[in-house]
């Protein structure tokens, strides 16, 4: 049994390569704390009071740059039975414009159950992210900088809210995303005058989003998951809509701060995953997102063709 269900997970992580898709595209908020996909209802696992996961995360930007991550997700049970979750990750990108590589932007929530019975859990989550950088990552031969795509961190601190309701089956999410400090100081623009060393063409170039300084917009995310559990192995799949619902800001040509068009309304994905449960203490879990729909503009350079994430976890 154990041999076929691994065969079966390592045919849907080739496979699922084949797979376009937007993923989570927000800054990472629909993977803290109650947001999480994934979680399993069960009121005979005894509760373990910490957890750590690696996750290995691979996603196409809309043009060329390929993002890697390897990022470490820290869960502790603490006083009042507040789930508390820490993630570092260390983010790798190689593009036609060269490679960058760092720390991401740190994660950190704090989960408490509302209401919990033997039918349901009610959640709710607090949570922030930290920026490691300012987003101005150059080309270094050229000494210009790139775009979003190339960057390691959005340079935002931002607050994150979210409530979940799960059941054995079903998984209803709600989050809220408001970035509070910006520090971006991201100025890439193609402007041909920096560019001219590039053989790919201004075209290429015109390709990457400006946002001089770029003030994101309020993010709303609902994921809605239908899960299918057998004794070890299970899949689901979902739903993830998200809404920016005001619009991105860069400033202009005079310094001043002008509104965004086209950053604004929603980014729909699809989501399929599998996991599998080596006993109580251990598992690991696939997941793969494919695009339904995309904002106009994203010059913060979220958006991915694909996004695969396949993660260990171990219970102790």
């Amino acid at each position: 049994m154990i041999r076929s269900t691994l065969v079966v997970i390592l045919f849907l992580i080739i496979s699922v390569n084949q797979l376009l898709g937007q993923g989570c595209s927000d800054a990472g908020f629909c993977t803290m704390g109650a947001m999480r996909p994934d979680q399993e209802f069960n009121k005979n696992i005894p509760l373990r009071l910490r957890s750590i996961s690696l996750n290995l995360y691979e996603g196409q930007a809309l043009t060329s740059p390929s993002i890697k991550a390897a990022i470490l997700d820290f869960g502790i049970v603490a006083f009042n039975n507040i789930d508390l979750q820490f993630k570092v990750p260390y983010m790798s990108v190689s593009g036609n414009f060269g490679n960058t590589s760092g720390i991401g932007d740190l994660s950190f929530a704090a989960t408490k159950s509302i209401k919990s019975t033997p039918r349901y859990d009610w959640l709710g989550t607090v949570g922030f992210k930290i920026p490691t950088g300012n987003s101005d990552l150059k080309q270094e031969e050229h000494d210009v900088v790139l775009p979003m795509y190339y960057q390691v961190t959005l340079g935002t601190y931002d607050l994150i809210l979210g409530t979940s309701f799960l059941t054995r089956d079903w998984m209803f999410s709600f989050g809220y995303q408001q970035p509070l400090i910006h520090q971006n100081e991201n100025t890439f623009q193609a402007d041909p005058n920096q560019w001219s060393w590039y053989e790919g063409g201004m075209n290429y170039v015109r390709e990457h989003a400006e946002a001089v300084d770029l003030k994101r917009g309020t993010d709303i995310m609902f994921r809605v998951e239908r899960n299918f559990r057998l004794s070890r192995l299970n899949f689901n799949l979902g739903l993830l809509p998200i809404y920016r619902i005001t619009k991105d800001q860069g400033r202009n040509s005079n310094g001043e701060y002008e509104k965004l068009d086209g950053t604004t309304g929603l980014a729909m994905s699809g989501l399929a995953g599998a996991g599998y449960n080596f006993n109580v203490y251990s598992s690991i879990s696939l997941i793969a997102g494919f695009k339904i729909t995309d904002r106009d503009y994203n010059p913060d350079g979220l958006t991915r063709k694909h996004v695969i994430n396949f993660a260990y976890t171990y219970n102790f």
